[in-house]
């Protein structure tokens, strides 16, 4: 009965990363962003500790990674996408989108389909053991989240409007299944030789949070982009 008990504790967590992802769904739907939010960062920690549990247990299986990526495709895929979808309803549009209004909002879910895509090729992919090719869900699903509660006074002015918003969808949807090596903060030791790359990137994320407040998150995803193409360009 404990051996039992044990070996399900990491699905028991993943099963709560998925529980999260459900929740912020509908919350996004409802236009509840800082709530869709809050959900979303809760997914994000259980995500964290449900592998690490497994590892520690010795009880990984291959029930638990379908699982997980089940978990992560609703909590950072299908979430994010549906806080994109209502943002689309109250966003701006030029004249010349008008007709493209009541259809617009269904683009969001690009980044549904595009994470579902991540999540299968880092399944397969011997490449991502100790880096990512492509942006991982986790940020992207922050980066929306954190960018909309943030932002959303000026996401629905005049200044902004529904192709730029598309725009940017496109283009996260891509970078999700890029051949972009980004780094992981992955430490195997606190020398600054070996982990030059992440000490740069937290180092730089204190003021980005501080500075952007609640859209500090969307700030810091754009900095771990910008970063890892640097990093790339001089390796």
């Amino acid at each position: 009965m404990a051996n039992f008990i044990v070996k399900n504790i990491p699905n028991t967590i993943t099963s709560c990363n998925l529980f999260c992802g459900c929740i912020a769904a509908y919350q996004a739907f409802q236009g509840n962003y800082q709530l869709a939010l809050t959900f979303i960062v809760a997914g994000a920690v259980f995500d964290f500790f449900d592998g690490m549990t497994a590892r520690l247990l010795h009880v990984s299986s291959p029930i638990g990674k379908e699982l997980d990526s089940l978990a992560d495709d609703i909590t950072f895929g299908l979430a994010p996408a549906a806080i994109v979808f209502s943002l689309f309803k109250e966003v701006h549009y030029p004249t010349f989108m008008e007709s493209a209004k009541a259809f617009m909002p269904y683009t969001a879910f690009l980044i549904a389909v595009f994470s579902g895509l991540r999540l299968a090729k880092f399944n397969i992919d011997t490449r991502q053991t100790s880096s990512f090719i492509g942006m991982p869900t986790p940020a992207n699903a922050l980066f929306w989240g954190s960018l909309v509660v943030g932002m959303h006074d000026f996401l629905i002015s005049e200044n902004f409007n529904a192709a730029y918003l598309l725009i940017m969808v496109v283009v996260m949807s891509l970078l999700l299944v890029a051949e972009l090596p980004m780094f992981s903060l992955k430490f195997k030791n606190l020398s600054w030789n070996s982990n030059k790359v992440s000490y740069i990137f937290l180092i730089v994320c204190i003021p980005l949070f501080i500075l952007f407040k609640l859209s500090g998150f969307a700030a810091v995803i754009v900095w771990y982009i910008l970063l890892s193409v640097i990093t790339n360009r001089k390796s």
